[in-house]
């Protein structure tokens, strides 16, 4: 999944969306508690992580920030599209763990008049959700969040040239009055929510998938990887993280980030965070890395007049279903059957004999876009 504005615009990265690494950097400056970005460690026991050593190539990283801030997404979100936002159930399964510890937080209290924002302007569910990924700490978050709202929005009444840049930043996400005060009262109601129940719920949970992490950091690092290398590498996706999220099912969440003149481009892909079956991570993966070229094809296979009738997006979703299964079938064909279950189930669509032929079934896409996929993929891995 990504943004409205990075389906629309795969080849020229809207500010908005790209967050500069400049920004990052100042919101780490402005934490007032000095939170320090994200070293790249993935789950221990204690929940305090291993550091991912420097030459490993797309480490696999959590971050509790971003589990928190998506959760108390789904907390207010009614998920019925076929690949859904997050994981099926999960604000059903979420409320029952909350109602058995008896907690009620100011998420809770504060969901109706927080939901209503989402219906009045549904870009800001989508939007919103990626906010998180540009950031290393939940401090740095609300530091960014203190000085954009004591600024109402406006970079020119702060006057550090920084502060100025995150809050224009913030602005693109939340321009006006309304959603600015939404966003005030999201990020106090999130930061009880962690408070009274996501955090330890967190820990546990890191303590308790330990095992299938260490399974997957060595199935993507000694096999999967070097099957994606070249996609990735010809896609312009060499460097990157793979950021394991509980909230997420078999939709996740790409940015892509650039230093401002030098250095390699880099990619941030969320995807779930499996419980048993470590290879689920690497199934959304594929959905994941498919986005910008089966964005580019359905974009270049539709007409104006059906882009005016929305076409091109409503084929987005059912494109990276099948993209990413035509990915798999070229990289790990042993993934293939496992992938098309993996959808067909977050479908609620029995797999039958044939689980490939039932996939397509669920995510019609056009013939002619499937061919134009498979034609740029075999530019891709031909290296052309």
């Amino acid at each position: 999944m990504r943004t409205t504005l990075e389906r629309a615009m795969t080849t020229r990265r809207h500010g908005r969306m790209l967050f500069p690494l400049f920004v990052a950097a100042a919101l780490s400056a402005c934490a007032s508690g000095g939170g320090a970005p994200d070293t790249g460690a993935t789950p221990s026991p204690s929940g305090t992580g291993t550091p991912a050593g420097p030459a490993v190539a797309w480490p696999v990283k959590t971050r509790e920030h971003v589990d928190l801030w998506l959760h108390s997404v789904a907390m207010l979100t009614s998920d019925t599209a076929k690949v859904g936002f997050f994981r099926p159930n999960y604000r059903s399964q979420m409320q029952v763990l909350k109602n058995q510890a008896n907690v009620v937080s100011q998420l809770d209290a504060n969901r109706e008049v927080l939901a209503a924002r989402f219906r009045t302007n549904p870009e800001l569910a989508n939007n919103a959700q990626f906010l998180p990924l540009y950031f290393g700490t939940w401090e740095d978050m609300k530091a960014a969040a203190k000085h954009f709202l004591e600024s109402e929005g406006d970079p020119n009444r702060a006057r550090d040239p920084q502060i100025q840049a995150v809050v224009a930043a913030l602005a693109g996400y939340f321009p006006r009055a309304a959603d600015r005060e939404w966003f005030r009262v999201f990020m106090l109601s999130v930061d009880d929510e962690s408070t009274d129940f996501y955090h330890n719920y967190w820990l546990q949970q890191q303590r308790s998938r330990t095992s299938v992490v260490d399974a997957l950091n060595t199935l993507w690092q000694n096999t999967y990887y070097p099957k994606f290398r070249r996609y990735l590498m010809g896609t312009q996706q060499g460097a990157g993280d793979m950021l394991l999220s509980l909230p997420i099912g078999g939709e996740g969440r790409t940015i892509g980030t650039s230093p401002i003149s030098v250095g390699p481009r880099s990619t941030l892909v969320t995807v779930t965070y499996p419980e048993r079956e470590a290879v689920e991570a690497v199934y959304v993966f594929a959905h994941e890395v498919v986005g910008a070229l089966m964005n580019t094809v359905i974009t270049d296979n539709t007409t104006p007049a059906q882009k005016r009738e929305g076409l091109d997006q409503r084929y987005g979703s059912d494109g990276l279903v099948i993209g990413g299964a035509l990915l798999i079938q070229r990289l790990a064909p042993e993934l293939a059957d496992g992938y098309a279950r993996y959808y067909l189930r977050i479908a609620n669509v029995a797999p039958g004999n044939d689980p490939q032929a039932a996939l397509r079934n669920a995510f019609p896409l056009p013939e002619n876009f499937r061919a134009a996929f498979l034609r740029q993929l075999d530019i891709v891995l031909g290296g052309i």
